[in-house]
């Protein structure tokens, strides 16, 4: 069986792998893609795998969105953090969800459950996950808590969100910074992709914000922005690929 990791945490990969191999050391990983646009590259690209284990929250939007660009035709087990409407979905649709962290016993039963399943079944089951596909709206403001006030903020104006430990901020395109405590896998989701770029654990930077991109000597890349920026913005060699063409 030849298995699609969708997962953009090392971690939860690294536990999806480990089980997989105590289930059965025939299992092959055949790749791990970590983002929407990764795995719509991959399943256009590669022969379709036996099994996908998708995590629902990405790197640059809702796994949802990946039916959007490309035509399944793979089994999905999804798996995540969150329990959340879309999960209120699964159930109506008898879709196999698995919540963070992973059990082996857990997958291990979801595994014997699909193999059982006919390729109608499978069909029809693909066929409703493609319905469940979201009509994704982008925020355009937000309203930031400042001492006794709510200063509200067009996105476009926004360079760069960054949280490091509890602190974080938000930078403004004209250098204006605001203190900022959300966490950055709970802003990405009201993003538009097109605009925003997760860069890195600290960083979700604008793309209008970006003035130089260069080719660091490990294959990373050292983002500039137009604004002053509180450390260097790296995006990893993992993801470098992904941020070029989302650049481009």
């Amino acid at each position: 069986m030849r298995v699609l990791i969708v997962e953009d945490e090392t971690a939860a990969y690294e536990n999806l792998c480990h089980i997989l191999a105590g289930i059965d050391p025939g299992i092959v990983v055949a790749e791990n893609t970590e983002s929407v646009t990764q795995t719509v590259d991959w399943l256009q690209n590669h022969p379709s795998p036996d099994l996908i284990l998708m995590d629902i929250q990405l790197s640059d939007g809702s796994a949802f969105e990946i039916f959007q660009h490309v035509q399944v035709e793979t089994p999905i087990i999804f798996t995540t953090a969150y329990d959340s409407y879309a999960i209120e979905a699964f159930k109506q649709q008898s879709v196999d969800y698995l919540l963070k962290p992973i059990k082996g016993e857990e997958l291990k039963r979801a595994l014997v459950k699909l193999g059982k399943w006919t390729r109608t079944e499978v069909v029809q089951y693909l066929d409703r996950l493609a319905q469940l596909a979201p009509a994704v709206r982008y925020a355009e403001r937000m309203l930031l808590p400042v001492r006794e006030k709510l200063i509200p903020v067009n996105l476009r104006d926004v360079a760069y969100f960054y949280v490091t430990g509890k602190q974080g901020s938000v930078c403004l395109t004209d250098g204006t910074v605001y203190p900022y405590t959300r966490a950055l896998e709970q802003t990405l989701q009201s993003l538009d992709p097109a605009h925003f770029f997760r860069a890195n654990k600290q960083f979700i930077v604008a793309r209008d914000s970006i003035r130089e991109i260069v080719i660091w000597f490990d294959s990373r890349l050292l983002v500039t922005l137009a604004v002053e920026a509180p450390e260097r913005i790296y995006i990893s060699k993992n993801r470098a690929v992904e941020f070029k063409e989302w650049m481009a």
